[in-house]
């Protein structure tokens, strides 16, 4: 239940969403990419494209074609970026010892 209220929270608020919107764009569009340059199942594209951004880097799948690893090189360099900002948004959002916002 906790999930679905922090979802609500997020979209009620424009820098969650539109971090979240881009965030879903850049997943979906290496997705995209994947599935076409590779060959890859939608599924093992999304997965690919999610371990790759995370940075988790498992090894099961690389790309093999000249043009997918040179794809993946542009991908990583935008889209780390990209997901840490999604990732340290959240994280801001639940950490208890941030500073407080009120003027002294």
């Amino acid at each position: 239940m906790s999930i679905i209220k922090t979802t609500i929270s997020f979209l009620k608020d424009e820098e969650y969403r539109n971090l979240l919107l881009t965030t879903a764009l850049i997943i979906a569009g290496g997705s995209t990419v994947y599935h076409y340059l590779e060959g890859w199942s939608w599924i093992d594209s999304v997965y690919f494209s999610v371990i790759t951004l995370t940075t988790v880097g498992y090894g099961d799948f690389s790309p093999q074609t000249d043009a997918g690893k040179i794809f993946t090189i542009v991908y990583i360099i935008i889209g780390i970026g990209i997901i840490l900002s999604f990732i340290d948004t959240v994280f801001q959002h639940y950490n208890p010892n941030k500073p407080s916002k009120r003027k002294r």
